[in-house]
């Protein structure tokens, strides 16, 4: 069977297409590196240098495809609406038409649980909570955007099934862990209100798990949309002590009042837009509120109607991502 996974250049793409093709399936990836593509050739899997919004290219690429993993997206805390919408709102319309086109067996679309949280505490969020009147930021608000035409799609017929994927980790993160490392080792981490900050953080190979779960799971699961995370609520300060314990360095906090700083990140975002022609401020209130903010997730619906289970623990993804880490 044949294969399409957006995003393959990305760090779940990546590892998606890999094991694809492990398992023995022709696989075809599309990104924007060329650099990670050719990795990506090297190793048997077909690259596509083709940016989301480019209609006709992404077309061309559905064709023939038994799958498509639609793992392809902008993620950050800070940019240009304009670059979201496009990569997230237009993208996904481009991949939808493309499966609708070409007759795909299913579409299979990674979201974000970013859609859930506004500056507050959110414990155990099922998949159908209550979502905020306004999102955090452009990625979470064109991540629903994208949603909603993904819902449509279903509505008219086309398989799909939605995952949420929260805080992911190991070798090859060059986001989550590695910021706060680079953090740890240019001065002291700000520790934002309360100590108890309770997360979730996902194993990237767990979330591969899920993803291919999601390939032949039971009709019922089609239009769903399932929260995925490695099902440990942790402390986040505990994460960032037990890796930089790992890597023999020390961590130092400067304590600081939730107001204090999320004014402060107010402010410097204000500056950016305003005056530094939208550089990315060195604190935003999303981050502000990822810090200080116990934020997780229920996973119930799939354990119970995927079968997900996560296989690698936090404290084991943390040994595989430090080994990487050090090698680097």
């Amino acid at each position: 069977m044949k294969m399409l996974v957006t995003g393959g250049t990305g760090f779940l793409g990546q590892k998606l297409a890999f094991r694809l093709k492990n398992m023995g399936y022709e696989v075809t990836a599309t990104g924007r590196n060329k650099t990670i593509g050719k990795v990506l050739e090297q190793n048997g899997i077909e690259f596509v240098h083709c940016p989301l919004e480019d209609r006709e290219r992404v077309l061309k690429v559905c064709k023939d495809k038994d799958y498509i993993f639609h793992s392809g997206a902008l993620s950050s805390p800070w940019g240009k609406y304009e670059d979201f919408y496009n990569a997230n709102v237009l993208g996904t319309k481009h991949i939808i038409e493309g499966s609708q086109k070409y007759g795909i067996k299913r579409l299979i679309h990674v979201s974000t649980p970013s859609i859930y949280f506004y500056y507050d505490e959110r414990q155990n969020v099922v998949e159908n909570a209550k979502l905020p009147d306004t999102f955090v930021n452009h990625y979470a608000t064109t991540k629903y955007m994208a949603e909603q035409a993904i819902d449509q799609a279903f509505a008219h017929g086309l398989p799909v099934i939605t995952i949420r994927p929260r805080a992911l980790f190991g070798p090859g993160d060059n986001a989550i862990l590695p910021r706060l490392i680079k953090v740890c080792e240019k001065g002291a981490l700000p520790r934002i209100g309360t100590e108890n900050v309770l997360v979730d953080i996902t194993y990237v190979e767990n979330v591969v798990d899920a993803l291919l779960l999601c390939m032949h799971s039971p009709k019922h699961t089609l239009g769903q949309k399932y929260n995925i995370t490695n099902d440990e609520r942790i402390n986040l300060y505990e994460v960032i002590e037990n890796v930089m314990k790992r890597l023999d360095k020390e961590v130092r906090y400067k304590k600081i009042s939730y107001k204090t700083a999320f004014t402060l990140a107010a402010i410097l975002e204000g500056i950016s837009k305003t005056i530094l022609f939208g550089k990315e401020p060195i604190l935003t209130k999303y981050t502000v509120s990822v810090l200080s903010k116990s934020q997780t997730l229920s996973i119930d619906k799939a354990k119970e109607e995927l079968g997900y289970a996560p296989k690698v623990s936090i404290e084991e993804g943390i040994t595989k991502f430090v080994d990487w880490w050090k090698i680097q």
